[in-house]
């Protein structure tokens, strides 16, 4: 609870916290209820300008937008939820296996992330959906995958920075498995690096689905998604402007939502900032004569 209180006392974790709130709940909502069947055609109400019952207008064939935009909300947690999923336990996994086992365990785990890093999200996506083909699960795993390679690489040198404090030591020496001590010990202090990795390869997963999306590798065109109804409206933004505004407000607030939470995260989660008040952490010292 002291965490929730000191994030809520920052303005980024408030701001973070109401962007992804609003977002899941979107996207619960929109399980049970839209204005409009997204999927509905509507030829007589094309383009029509923001108005009551459409409240941000129409597309090019007459369906709400604004229905469009809360069942890609859908698609938006699904991604960043499963990308954030397959990170996280790759990340770990390597981490671990990159700080805790024997040597030539650790140099080679640490050689193959550097190899892996060395390829963009996108690239990995593209690599992957030329395989398979395009689909949301491909967005998933490319994603998770190449920011598990990203929180590994960061979190591998806070784990074995960690793993030298004393009491790491005083756990081995009381009996502890090298398990328990990266449950209990080592993962908790590590948490605030990770975290603020884990924020950012979610916002990555946000902008890499509607990317991947956009260019035909991500959703299919009979899913909703915020990539797909930019795709399909980019063709008219000379003529109906107002339109793909929607979508990459959307996605920009979402991205930018998540890298405040994190960052806000971090800094509530962190002990050596949370003991700080806010005026030590600005203060600059004077020149003493």
């Amino acid at each position: 609870m002291t965490t929730l209180r000191r994030l809520w006392s920052l303005g980024t974790g408030r701001f973070g916290i109401l962007i992804v709130a609003l977002v899941l709940v979107t996207a619960v909502v929109s399980l049970f209820w839209t204005p409009f069947d997204p999927a509905a055609v509507d030829a007589r109400a094309r383009w029509s300008d923001p108005s009551w019952p459409h409240v941000l207008g129409t597309d090019n064939s007459g369906r709400d937008i604004a229905s469009l935009l809360m069942a890609g909300a859908r698609t938006t947690v699904v991604v960043a939820v499963g990308a954030g999923a397959v990170a996280s336990l790759l990340g770990i996994v390597l981490a671990a296996l990159g700080s805790l086992t024997a040597r030539w365990i650790r140099e080679s785990v640490a050689v193959l992330v550097d190899i892996l890093i060395a390829f963009p999200v996108l690239i990995i996506a593209m690599m992957i959906s030329a395989v398979w083909g395009g689909s949301l699960a491909v967005v998933i795993w490319s994603v998770g995958i190449g920011f598990g390679v990203n929180i590994a690489r960061v979190t591998r040198p806070e784990l074995r920075r960690v793993l030298r404090s004393d009491f790491v030591l005083a756990g081995r020496a009381s009996g502890l498995s090298t398990g328990q001590n990266l449950t209990r010990h080592l993962l908790p202090n590590v948490a605030p690096v990770f975290i603020v990795q884990l924020s950012w390869g979610m916002a990555v997963a946000v902008l890499a689905e509607a990317g991947l999306s956009y260019l035909g590798f991500g959703a299919p065109v009979t899913q909703p998604s915020w990539g797909v109804l930019l795709s399909d409206l980019q063709a008219y933004i000379s003529v109906h402007p107002l339109t793909v505004v929607w979508p990459g407000l959307a996605i920009t607030l979402t991205v930018l939502g998540l890298n405040l939470l994190g960052d806000a995260l971090r800094e509530a989660a962190d002990p050596t900032l949370g003991e700080r008040t806010p005026a030590a952490r600005t203060h600059v010292p004077g020149v003493v004569a």
